[in-house]
């Protein structure tokens, strides 16, 4: 039975705002309370079994046949089920109020117990990896059962080059939650707890409150937040230099004992993703930067008026645009009927989310900034959070999380080793359902003003996916080496920082004094260093997929939900060869960005 946990104090109900009722998440599918009987029962169990599994294997790995080790990777899915579930309910709990000190306790004593009593399980991939090449093909070649894990075992092994002793990775593993973990947190909470005073506006603000700010239509209005946040960052500067540098270092040192030829290497092996096609579509979105962004901005400049554009125009609404506030459930239609005009089946994958607890949408005092869908584990559901505040974008928002639910439902059967998807393919289904959505939305345009307002919209948002990203993987690229010389000032990483800007977004912009420490609030930088280059691996993925969507590919339906449902069962090439698609193709990435440039050539067009 599904227990519904009490509504927290701070009611999400925002009808006042034009919003209407905002769900919050039940996460009782998961535990009903911290102090439930499951959470200890599941720890129990996830101590016994781990201490079990070691017993068991650990010294005896290549001894087993393909029976015996089927049944021990049985098991080890089973652990991180336990793990995983307790560890996503702690998590999420976490994220509603990061600066409530029970749940952030409540998340580290997990985060504690889980550490201590999986470390027995560290010898896994360290004895798995010291099985022979010819064993291991025929192990994993004797029967389709264990044959259909073997995408997880290759990617294990790709690590084999770069593992240390057995000692070391235990030590690693041990001291985990005092590593990044614990930066991670620190970073997290800093920016929970910030209260950011706004010139103009009646009381002290959330991070993400005065982010909204700057998308506001009144530019004196977006001048004020971009100033306050520069102060606010120049204020903290010192914290947020502290915790990237120690990140940097941290994980230039264990790059260096790895042995690991570069400081992206760790990220291009989990996300499956070889080296040279990530340096192809940076490369040609580099290049594409002339005929995109500064094209882009220079029309943008013009149709505000501007001979230059601020950091505070960027997000802005252009002039002939309406102040729009979506209420929920418009949002909610908008994109049930979008997923529903490409399949029925999309739109009911979807539904759930919106009726049984799985959105947290409303902007509440310590919650995490941003938007995410977190798949959780197999057995149970994924879980999405929006700070939700009726933007047009945050419909986009709403769209591109549910793609991301709707793949991790999708991909869930595989289990738990082989449901988790690289994050460069992660991102296919959440891009996938911005552009149905907006597809809609352009195919409902009554006059020419309206389609023009939607077109500038989407570019922007493909612009801020494809250019903006990989301006910050350049600008983290540049960090992590600088940072190999020794120790960066705040003044360095904002020099680095504004390296990386002025390239990518063109003459069409001037800085203000203090933008050089907007770096400073960028999770993703803490949290996954190297991640972001795959929203622009994502996007470029999906106006592919669209393009031959739209040309009318025979079967197009049914290979992409074959492809969703995949999870991490294949290589990015078995998945877009039905398709007739290859990432290792420099011209791919071209095929992609020219969908953004042909945007911006009909926006041209309608100056002339």
């Amino acid at each position: 039975m599904t227990i519904r946990l009490p509504r927290p104090v701070f009611d999400a109900d925002a009808s006042a705002g034009g919003l209407g009722k905002l769900p919050d998440w039940n996460l009782g599918d998961l535990y009903a309370a911290p102090d439930a009987p499951e959470v200890a029962r599941d720890m129990a169990e996830l101590v016994t079994a781990c201490a079990a599994f070691a017993a068991d294997y650990e010294g005896k790995l290549a001894t087993l046949d393909a029976s015996g080790m089927l049944d021990c990777i049985r098991r080890h899915e089973r652990i991180e089920a336990l793990a995983g579930r307790v560890m996503s309910y702690a998590g999420l709990r976490y994220y509603q109020n990061t600066v409530d000190a029970m749940r952030a306790k409540f998340l580290s004593d997990c985060q504690d117990k889980v550490t201590e009593y999986t470390t027995p399980l560290v010898f896994f991939s360290l004895e798995f990896n010291r099985i022979e090449d010819d064993a291991y093909t025929a192990l994993f070649s004797a029967n389709d059962a264990i044959a259909r894990y073997k995408p997880v075992f290759d990617r294990m092994r790709a690590m084999k080059p770069y593992q240390l002793s057995d000692e070391l990775e235990r030590f690693l593993h041990d001291q985990s939650t005092v590593g990044a973990s614990a930066w991670n947190k620190l970073f997290d909470e800093t920016m929970a707890g910030l209260s950011i005073t706004v010139a103009g506006e009646a009381e002290p603000m959330s991070l993400e409150a005065v982010l909204n700010l700057l998308s506001e239509p009144e530019r004196p209005r977006r001048e004020a937040a971009a100033r306050a946040l520069a102060e606010v960052f120049g204020n903290n500067i010192k914290l947020f230099s502290r915790v990237h540098n120690t990140l940097a270092k941290e994980k230039e040192i264990e790059d260096r004992w790895r042995k690991m030829p570069t400081p992206q290497t760790a990220r291009h092996l989990s996300n499956d993703v070889e080296p040279e096609v990530v340096a192809a579509l940076r490369n040609a979105v580099v290049a594409a930067y002339p005929k995109l962004s500064h094209r882009y901005y220079r029309l943008k400049a013009k149709w505000m008026g501007l001979g230059k554009l601020q950091v505070w125009d960027r997000n802005a609404p252009l002039p002939m645009e309406e102040k729009k506030t979506v209420g929920w459930e418009d949002a909610r239609e908008t994109v049930l009927a979008a997923y529903a005009s490409f399949a029925p089946e999309m739109a009911d994958l979807a539904k759930p989310f919106f009726e049984k607890g799985w959105i947290d949408a409303g902007v509440k005092p310590g919650k995490a900034p941003g938007a995410f869908a977190h798949p959780t584990v197999t057995e149970v559901h994924p879980y999405v959070m929006l700070n939700y505040l009726g933007k047009p974008r945050d419909v986009m928002t709403l769209a591109h999380e549910l793609g991301h639910g709707v793949h991790q439902v999708l991909a869930a059967p595989q289990g738990e080793m082989l449901s988790q998807t690289p994050l460069t393919l992660a991102e296919t289904a959440s891009v996938f359902g911005e552009m149905l959505t907006f597809r809609k939305l352009l195919a409902q345009a009554a006059t020419p003003a309206e389609r023009k307002i939607l077109l500038a919209g989407k570019v922007e948002d493909m612009i801020n996916t494809v250019v903006r990203q990989i301006a910050f993987y350049d600008f983290e690229c540049k960090l992590h080496a600088a940072r190999r010389a020794g120790e960066l000032t705040p003044e360095d990483i904002g020099t680095l920082w504004m390296s990386v800007q002025g390239e990518s977004l063109g003459d069409a912009f001037e800085f203000m004094e203090g933008y050089e420490s907007f770096w400073a609030y960028i999770p993703h930088f803490v949290h996954s260093p190297f991640y972001v280059y795959a929203y622009a691996f994502g996007d470029g993925l999906v106006n592919a997929l669209y393009a031959l969507y739209e040309e009318g590919l025979p079967g197009f339906e049914d290979k992409y939900f074959e492809m969703l449902k995949a999870g991490g069962s294949k290589h990015h090439r078995e998945l877009l060869a039905p398709f007739g698609l290859d990432a290792s193709d420099p011209a791919f990435w071209d095929k992609g960005l020219s969908m953004i440039a042909s945007m911006i050539d009909e926006l041209e067009a309608m100056e002339a």
